[in-house]
């Protein structure tokens, strides 16, 4: 994720897209669908852009083992994932996802596709790069192009042997086109791995990217139906609190949201000296760890008696969920 956002509102569907009106205020939310009581408010705290630096994989490691955070994702065609997969290898425990990227935004570090140039043309710069946002992509790319580099991120995931708790997308650029979103849905349906679909109350999601897109509407019933779990909620905004009010800002999001299962993203990093080159984004980055690793944020999740889980969580109950008669959800 990043503050390309901001100019991408339409094309950021990731979360507006997937509201559907099928299911309303006197619904079960997708929480109580997965077994957790009604009213429960259920938080994945997640941490994205894994693998991007070393900085990165400090901060979220350190997000993981000594604060609150209990997800992350990783960009698999940067340089340092080979780090981040050695440490999954000792600690395979960790909810591990895949940060689909298709975008390297940043001027002076990049990196291509993981298909190679002459299987996606289209999604490859003058550069030999990966475009840098996310209306490049739109407009050189085709639907088979983004799942081909899809596939070849999974495989590269695989033969490193990293497991795939879920998968989501930098930059929303999956949620950009029609279909690109089913390229994306697609595979995490064939393979059986939960992919970002935010399907309930979605009161953050709509305030933060917009109208939901009619055409991706239909998806919501079809990840479910196909065994896949399904969000209420998703909080991407922590990118633009200021760096020292993110610690605060955090505390009072928690004490808002609403019964259901919300991720909320953060980009937590521990900045080398070599990080501020790369972003203009190392304080604000640095902040979100110093927020997912803060006490008062810790007590917080305690005194609104928050439970914290993980993707890996989700889908172990969608699986137990199956089989107990709970009902399909059917197309809006």
């Amino acid at each position: 994720m990043f503050p390309v956002f901001r100019l991408l509102q339409t094309a950021m569907a990731a979360v507006s897209v997937l509201a559907i009106s099928a299911l309303q205020a006197a619904d079960p939310t997708f929480a109580e669908r997965l077994g957790w009581k009604a009213g429960q408010v259920v938080v994945i705290l997640h941490v994205d852009d894994v693998g991007m630096s070393r900085s990165s994989n400090l901060g979220a490691t350190e997000a993981v083992e000594k604060g609150v955070a209990t997800s992350w994702s990783v960009m698999m065609p940067c340089p340092w994932v080979s780090d981040i997969a050695h440490y999954l290898k000792e600690h395979p425990n960790v909810d591990s996802g895949l940060h689909l990227t298709l975008t390297s935004e940043w001027r002076p570090y990049r990196w291509g596709p993981l298909a190679g140039k002459s299987q996606v043309p289209g999604l490859v710069d003058p550069e030999g790069c990966l475009w840098r946002d996310v209306p490049g992509v739109m407009a050189k790319a085709t639907a088979a192009e983004v799942e081909a580099e899809i596939r070849a991120q999974v495989d590269r995931a695989a033969t490193l042997g990293m497991p795939i708790t879920h998968l989501d997308s930098h930059m929303g650029t999956l949620f950009a086109r029609v279909d690109y979103f089913e390229a994306f849905a697609r595979v995490g349906i064939e393979k059986g791995i939960p992919i970002l679909a935010v399907g309930g109350h979605a009161t953050y999601a709509r305030h933060e990217n917009g109208e939901a897109t009619r055409e991706l509407r239909a998806w919501i019933p079809r990840i479910w139906n196909a065994g896949l779990p399904i969000l209420d909620d998703l909080h991407t905004g922590s990118y633009d609190w200021k760096p020292e009010e993110k610690t605060a800002k955090l505390i009072a999001l928690l004490g808002d949201l609403k019964p259901g299962v919300t991720e909320i993203l953060f980009h937590a990093s521990r900045p080398t000296e070599d990080f501020p080159v790369i972003t203009g984004s190392s304080e604000s980055r640095r902040a979100d760890l110093m927020a997912l690793t803060s006490p008062e944020v810790r007590a917080a999740i305690q005194s609104h008696g928050i439970v914290l889980t993980t993707w890996k969580e989700l889908m172990a109950r969608r699986k137990l969920a199956m089989p107990m008669g709970e009902g399909k959800i059917a197309k809006p």
